[in-house]
């Protein structure tokens, strides 16, 4: 088939170049194995099933297991203000964990002591048949599953027994052992705050008569009874009304005394000065001036009348002229001693009102300071006031806020909710056992694991087998071109009871015969014209079949009219003689004596070509045989007569072949190959393993060698394999070809 076959094709440069198969393994190749080891799969997985539902058996008979389940409800984490009606929202998180942590307090090691304490556990039958404390914890830390449910608001306690009824009595022994035990944790919790509150609020009460004490010392300190700090301006103390009166009238007698200063200045400027409009009106509202100025106006009337009758010059005019100045000069000195007069009396009396006003001041002042003085004291009073009445404060809002919690804790105290879990469900007695002892999982089970394993078997033993058994490994492991694959010829009963060395030339009917002829069709390919004449087979190890190989290569050369030299190149193991007797065709003395000339005598030069060279018994098939064992055999492989030897034959005959000795084993092969056109190594399929075929390839290459390719021997055939169907398809046709031939 193509899958398991190298294909030969012609390359750019002429030559055939033959590829090796892919090294992945084909569905085909899959179907391949499993068609190999059919027996083995069938075998194991009848095994697997009777083995699962032994187990089955023995385990629900033997090992018989119930599982028995109860549920607690567990509430919220946070404790709720039992004086709030609104519900207080929890995150989901929180929840599972809180769950959590309570499934864990259920499984640690001293919850399940406690159990194993209870006389209800004692009774079981369970409990007398796990002896000891420690095993007895061991079974329940491995059986007694504690299970958080994320989604919902419970926790699931179950336990796997023998018993069924035992299985429900234990647990619902532990879930109401864990409730009572929680409850009375959380109530004795509870309790404490609650007594620890009351506690506080006696400390609290007294640190709140102490705050009052020191209150009513400073009141006492200081002589006040209005220390408490005014909530609005609208009250305030006496001290400071007083001080905050005595502050504007300072303010208002400044402003006086100021105006004063001022009007002393102007007033003493006006004592220098003309009169003033303020000091004329004065002088005119004089009742001695208001006189004189009638006489005045009297004695301008009388003189203008007089002016009018008698003239300026008239004696009455005159002397009433002269009345006129008198008066109006005793007007005008009245009226300087009046603005005088005034001037010096406003003068005296600013002064006089500044003295009053700066003594009022000294006196404000005084009072003032004796004022700003009680208000500091009051100020400090105050601060210390306010200072305790801050700690009384606190005091009386910490009194009330542990009012609050005592009374709060009283009814979370009383609260049948408080310990956060309840019971939710009872275990009740199971009638099923648990999966694990149901038939219907065993057998398909059984079945499935003992068809996996006998499949993994297989592969495993074909992944084990290290040999080169087919043409896929030649491509996979040795990227070598396959030259032809030879069957096993215990397959071939064709070849049954003939030497496998001959049997080309005895049974050339047989398909180990077509294969060697379809190696020799494959070899010529694979060269071009006469450039592979001398070709070198040889193995890894000794006993892979080389010489077979060799031997019938010569003779499907010799079937195609062909003049063939197979020399036997192996000096330690020479088998040519054995195969090819002398007594058959070789030469004879003139006493009739065999001449027992070989390989060995003509390189050391005790013969010629033409004496060493004889007849095979097989027309066109010439043989050298090996000789005797000279002591320097590598020497004389790589010497220049076997060169000679090689160059001269070239002539004579159209192909030589060389049986070599095994490369792994010895250097000689080694020698060869630089000698010949190409060389062909031979694979065993039931002896060579991977690991050696690729050293003598690796041995060949570094010496340079043409390795035009192998040849793989005795390839056995494989269930689902190319030789089932060649050997078919080969034998039915030579069914055909025999019976045409005979009717003919």
């Amino acid at each position: 088939m193509a899958d398991e076959r190298t294909t030969a094709v012609r390359g750019q440069s002429g030559r055939a170049v033959l590829r090796p198969a892919s090294a992945a393994m084909t569905p085909k190749e899959v179907l391949g194995v499993l068609r190999r080891h059919m027996l083995l799969i069938i075998l194991l997985t009848i095994i697997g099933l009777a083995a699962g539902g032994g187990t089955c058996w023995l385990l629900r008979t033997k090992l018989p297991r119930f599982v028995a389940s109860a549920y607690i409800e567990v509430l919220p984490p946070i404790q709720t203000d039992p004086m709030a009606f609104s519900p207080t929202l929890v995150q989901k998180d929180i929840r599972y964990g809180n769950r959590l942590s309570i499934a864990n307090m259920i499984k640690q090691q001293g919850t399940l002591e406690n159990l194993l304490s209870r006389q209800a556990v004692k009774d079981t039958q369970w409990f007398k048949q796990v002896n000891g404390l420690p095993q007895q914890v061991k079974y329940l830390t491995k059986y007694l599953n504690v299970v958080a449910n994320r989604d919902a608001d419970y926790i699931e306690v179950s336990m796997a027994c023998r018993d069924a009824k035992e299985a429900a009595d234990i647990v619902n022994e532990m879930v109401a052992m864990f409730i009572d035990s929680y409850g009375n944790r959380k109530q004795q919790e509870v309790a404490s705050k609650l007594a620890e509150l009351k506690t506080r609020q006696g400390r609290v009460q007294e640190d709140l008569r102490t705050a009052e004490k020191a209150l009513e010392d400073v009141r006492t300190a200081w002589q006040l009874t209005d220390l408490e700090v005014p909530k609005t301006n609208y009250l305030k103390n006496t001290i400071t009304m007083k001080l905050d009166q005595l502050e504007l009238e300072k303010s208002d007698l400044e402003i006086a005394i100021k105006q004063l200063e001022a009007d002393i200045g102007v007033y003493s400027d006006l004592a220098q000065g003309p009169i003033s409009v303020q000091i004329q009106r004065i002088v005119e509202t004089d009742p001695v001036m208001l006189a004189l100025k009638q006489q005045v106006n009297f004695t301008e009337a009388s003189l203008a009348g007089l002016l009018t009758k008698f003239g300026e010059n008239h004696r009455e005019v005159r002397q009433l002229q002269e009345l006129k100045d008198e008066i109006q000069l005793r007007w005008d000195i009245r009226a300087g001693e009046i603005g005088e007069q005034t001037r010096q009396a406003n003068l005296a009396d600013a002064k006089d009102r500044l003295t009053i006003y700066k003594q009022r001041f000294t006196e404000l002042e005084r009072l003032r300071q004796e004022a700003i003085a009680k208000q500091k004291d009051l100020d400090m009073a105050r601060i210390q006031y306010a200072q305790r009445a801050v700690i009384r404060d606190e005091r009386i809002a910490m009194l009330d806020e542990i009012k609050k919690s005592i009374e709060k804790m009283t009814i979370v105290y009383e609260d049948p909710e408080t310990p956060k879990v309840r019971h939710l469900s009872d275990a009740i007695k199971p009638i099923e056992q648990v999966m694990s002892r149901q038939w219907w999982l065993w057998f398909p089970g059984g079945t499935i694991l003992g068809f996996l394993f006998s499949v993994g078997l297989a592969f495993l033993v074909e992944v084990a087998n290290d040999l080169v058994r087919t043409p896929k490994d030649v491509g996979k492991y040795l990227n070598i071109p396959l030259l032809g694959v030879v069957p096993d010829a215990s397959e071939d009963r064709d070849v049954r009871g003939i030497d496998l060395t001959r049997v080309v030339s005895l049974a050339p009917y047989s398909l180990v015969s077509e294969a060697y002829r379809q190696c020799r069709t494959n070899l010529k390919l694979s060269g071009s014209g006469k450039s592979l004449k001398t070709l070198l087979v040889t193995s890894g190890s000794a006993g892979d079949g080389k010489t077979c190989v060799a031997i019938n290569l010569a003779t499907a050369y010799v079937a195609e009219d062909k003049k063939v030299l197979l020399i036997d190149a192996n000096f330690r193991q020479p088998t040519t003689e054995k195969l090819f007797p002398k007594g058959e065709s070789g030469r004879l003395d003139n006493e009739g004596l065999s001449v027992g000339f070989g390989l060995s005598s003509l390189l050391v030069g005790q013969c010629g070509a033409q004496e060493a060279i004889r007849s095979s018994g097989i027309e066109g098939l010439d043989i050298i045989d090996a000789g005797l064992l000279p002591p320097n055999p590598a020497e004389l492989l790589g010497s220049i007569r076997m060169a000679q030897l090689l160059s001269e034959q070239r002539n004579n005959y159209d192909f030589i072949i060389i049986d070599s000795p095994p490369v792994l084993l010895i250097s000689d092969a080694k020698v060869l190959a630089k000698r010949v056109d190409a060389t062909v190594v031979v694979f065993n399929a039931s002896a060579t393993r991977r690991g050696a075929a690729q050293r003598t390839i690796r041995e060949l290459e570094e010496v340079d060698a043409v390795v035009v390719g192998c040849v793989l021997l005795a390839a056995p055939s494989l269930k689902g394999g190319y030789f089932q169907e060649q050997y078919k398809s080969y034998r039915r046709y030579q069914e055909k070809l025999q019976a045409t031939g005979a009717g003919a």
